[in-house]
């Protein structure tokens, strides 16, 4: 290495990365499932339960959201696995 200069900045691995937290991105999600909350009882402040539930899942999933942005951030990511990628298959496709 040459006088002066500095060692080489590895580069930041990009791509999704599964962890636990992650499955608390599927909370959020549940108030599309619409069927599972259409329900008229019980009522808070005259609203039904449908309207304060979907009401109720924006914070919770702003909360779930940060926490798994929180909790994954500055994750180091697992290098020395194999690259299961075949040069020959990516160029030319699975001829087999």
């Amino acid at each position: 290495m040459p006088s002066g200069s500095s060692p080489p900045v590895p580069a930041r691995p990009s791509g999704l990365r599964w962890n636990w937290w992650n499955l608390l991105l599927v909370v959020p999600l549940l108030m599309l499932v619409t069927p599972l909350i259409n329900f008229d009882e019980p009522r808070v402040l005259g609203l039904p339960f449908f309207y304060w539930s979907q009401f109720l899942f924006v914070p919770i999933g702003v909360i779930c959201v940060g926490l798994v942005y929180l909790k994954t951030r500055d994750e180091p990511v697992v290098t020395t696995a194999p690259d299961r990628l075949d040069v020959d298959k990516l160029d030319e496709g699975d001829k087999a």
